[in-house]
């Protein structure tokens, strides 16, 4: 038996040897640091223009009825005050659904980028903030309001940039657009129908740019450096919906399979069977980038997923959040409906989970496997609404490299990586006509400031906003 045991012992020694000599070599790349450049623009009225955007109220809602048409012509009316050099040189369009697209002419015409965002925001409850929502309040370097992140100032930063550009009499290499939609927040066409008009021109972008990613901490194990995020393609959705109908009945005398004990069960089955662990190209991406990064044990993980993905799966599974999110279709209950009263079996009964669907999977493909998983014919499983996940953009072209290095220009000392976007958002459209679609939000925000979104107290650091519209000069320059 002894020499079962040495060869055992030489088995495993060999493994170790080969974890630690991949581990060991799995370390960052070299990367071109840029230019230590100062980028110089009129503060004060980068922040008066951000202020005069977000004192707009277009807030859009799922009923048109309840939006008031005239705020949304008023932040288009003040456009050309706030950036008087775009509107000067530039053409100007208006298409259905209130998008507007403007086109900054360049030198060559044969390579354009396109710079998204959307000028629409969502309700507040006005009770609940500290400082008024829509009057752009400036408090201790801190500017207050709704869409100060999403997106205003994105909008901001993007035409900002160019005005300061145009009146030092710079002209971009290439065409650049600007896309901005008016109903984003409600899955609204705005975006779609500037991708029919692309289509329809035969303009294909070499660089679309929304919102998405950002610099942010703490949020890949450990890596204590801030990361620069750039999504190169976003989950899809999914709102399932489950349905069990019954004769009702009085709830003193209640018989087995009532439509609430069906749908729970339901809810117990898919909960305790999460969807299939996959690393996707955009994950596999974000993984070799950062995880070189990472402290040593998180770098063995990384460096050998071929064996240690179960124990990496099972650490998500646990955890939960948004290193699950990547891996996975996720579901969140969200909705139940059954009886009006406490003393009535209902005779339909209704649940909802809201699915964020993985680049593996699609709308039919997770509806068939919430029906295997829950193995009752009793529980009729549709959807509400959905969409299939984003095609997965390249990474070697030139216009991911501008965006990086604009990137790491502008957060000097940030480790800047692609990765897969767990939201929904505009850019998935243009997918339709480029496989060049990058999700960055110019900005760096901590946890904190990352949950005021659609949340309550929305607001954002002078020092971010300028960063922003540093960001967008950067970037102009590269294209």
């Amino acid at each position: 038996m002894w020499w079962l045991l040495l060869i055992l012992f030489v088995l495993l020694a060999a493994l170790a040897a080969v974890l630690l000599w991949r581990t060991l070599q799995f370390v960052p790349a070299e990367q071109e640091m840029p230019e230590d450049e100062t980028v110089a623009f009129d503060r004060d009225r980068a922040v008066k223009c951000l202020q005069a955007l977000v004192r707009c109220k277009t807030v859009s809602y799922r009923d048109p009825a309840l939006e008031d048409d005239a705020e949304f012509e008023k932040l288009l009316g003040i456009l050309p005050r706030l950036y008087p050099n775009v509107f000067k040189i530039c053409a100007v369009g208006k298409l259905p659904d209130r998008a507007i697209l403007i086109r900054w002419e360049g030198k060559a015409h044969d390579a354009p980028a396109v710079l998204m965002a959307h000028y629409d925001v969502v309700p507040v409850n006005e009770e609940s903030w500290e400082k008024p929502a829509f009057e752009g309040v400036l408090e201790n370097d801190v500017l207050w309001g709704r869409g100060t992140l999403d997106t205003k100032v994105t909008v901001n930063g993007i035409l900002f940039a160019a005005d300061h550009l145009i009146a030092e009499g710079f002209c971009p290499e290439q065409d650049v657009y600007f896309a901005f939609s008016g109903g984003e927040e409600v899955n609204g066409d705005g975006a779609l129908r500037i991708v029919e008009w692309f289509e329809k021109q035969g303009i294909t972008p070499a660089m679309v740019l929304d919102e998405g990613g950002a610099v942010v901490n703490n949020v890949f194990p450990g890596v204590s450096v801030p990361c620069g995020l750039i999504g190169i393609a976003e989950k899809g959705m999914l709102n399932a919906k489950f349905t069990v109908n019954s004769a009702g009945g009085h709830a003193s005398a209640p018989k087995p399979g009532a439509p609430i004990d069906r749908l729970s069960r339901a809810c117990l089955n898919i909960l305790r069977k999460p969807f299939d662990f996959h690393v996707t190209p955009p994950v596999e991406k974000l993984f070799d980038t950062l995880g070189r990064h990472s402290s040593f044990v998180y770098r063995m993980i990384f460096a050998n997923l071929w064996l240690f993905a179960p124990i990496l799966d099972l650490i998500c599974r646990r955890s939960g959040g948004e290193l699950n999110a990547l891996m996975r279709t996720t579901v969140a209950f969200t909705q139940m409906q059954g009886s009006s009263a406490a003393n009535v079996i209902p005779p339909r009964a209704e649940m909802v989970a809201n699915l964020r669907l993985n680049p593996c999977d699609t709308v039919e493909s997770a509806l068939e496997r919430l029906r295997s998983v829950i193995g009752d014919e009793n529980v009729e499983v549709s959807a509400v609404d959905g969409m299939d996940p984003s095609r997965i953009s390249v990474t070697d072209c030139e216009g991911y490299r501008c965006i990086a290095n604009a990137v790491a220009a502008t957060w000097k000392g940030c480790i800047v990586s692609p990765y897969l976007m767990v939201q929904c958002s505009d850019s998935r459209h243009y997918g339709r006509i480029s496989d060049k679609v990058y999700r960055f939000s110019a900005m760096d925000l901590t946890a904190e400031e990352r949950a005021t979104i659609h949340g309550n107290n929305e607001r954002i650091r002078l020092e971010c906003l300028w960063r922003s519209v540093e960001f967008f000069i950067r970037l102009n320059r590269q294209l």
